[in-house]
């Protein structure tokens, strides 16, 4: 089973204003709606999830009841931290393993951030195909910037990385059921645990396992500034 988890529990505090930006509007549908309903759409997936912060379930319940998505099962609280969301819906979901007593390697969460909206059908696919052969899944696109590392302390650049070998990651991060849940039993151990993204979750707790990258799409951007979203809605008016 196949099940496409989308990240909403953000608050989007960097847009500035009191909506979070997976609810703000583009071209007259919020920005939550568009990667919905592509997942919705995509044959291969069976079921979607969706984690909300708890001040917007109700927001969150509206918009599914007017779109009907046939796919859309949970409405999931996320929690303060990205990563709770995510452990949100991996609990959950190998909760419900145990339930139906089935076998949590038969499950694969694709864990999307809501607020890329313009995730293609074809990433989707290959990120789906990919977990035939892998554990674990990322999407990335190369860098095209030189990326410098600095000094902590007076700024300075420290070290020039080849930016041939860098990528900027994108989402769906996509997982075995069984194996993202193990890599976070062993990230709730670690009194430094900190996370920002899943792939690096299992890279740093269980390394033996190979994270395979899938090649993105500069249109699948994150909104996290105002100014993307003119760029989104030039995209999605254009298309």
């Amino acid at each position: 089973m196949n099940v496409a988890v989308i990240l909403a529990g953000g608050t989007g505090s960097r847009m500035g204003g009191t909506l979070p930006k997976q609810f703000l509007t583009v071209a007259g549908r919020s920005v939550i709606e568009y990667a919905i309903d592509t997942f919705d759409r995509h044959a291969q997936i069976d079921e979607i999830a969706v984690v909300c912060h708890a001040d917007y379930l109700e927001e969150m319940g509206a918009i599914c009841r007017r779109n009907r998505w046939s796919k859309v099962k949970r409405l999931l609280t996320g929690g303060k931290e990205r990563y709770h969301s995510s452990l949100q819906a991996i609990e959950t979901y190998a909760a419900q393993a145990v339930e139906v007593k089935a076998n949590a390697d038969t499950v694969n969460l694709l864990l999307h951030d809501a607020a890329r909206p313009l995730v293609s059908s074809r990433i989707i696919t290959d990120c789906v195909e990919a977990l035939r052969r892998y554990e674990a899944v990322g999407v990335a696109v190369p860098a095209t910037d030189t990326i410098v590392e600095t000094t902590e302390a007076d700024n300075l650049i420290a070290r020039v990385t080849d930016r041939r070998l860098l990528r900027h990651m994108q989402t769906p991060q996509c997982f075995r059921l069984n194996t993202i849940a193990r890599a976070y039993r062993l990230a709730l151990t670690d009194p430094d645990f900190h996370a920002t993204d899943d792939c690096g979750v299992v890279l740093r707790y269980l390394p033996q396992v190979p994270v395979y990258l899938v090649h993105g799409e500069h249109t699948n951007l994150k909104i996290t500034y105002p100014e993307e979203m003119f760029l989104i809605e030039k995209l999605v008016t254009s298309t």
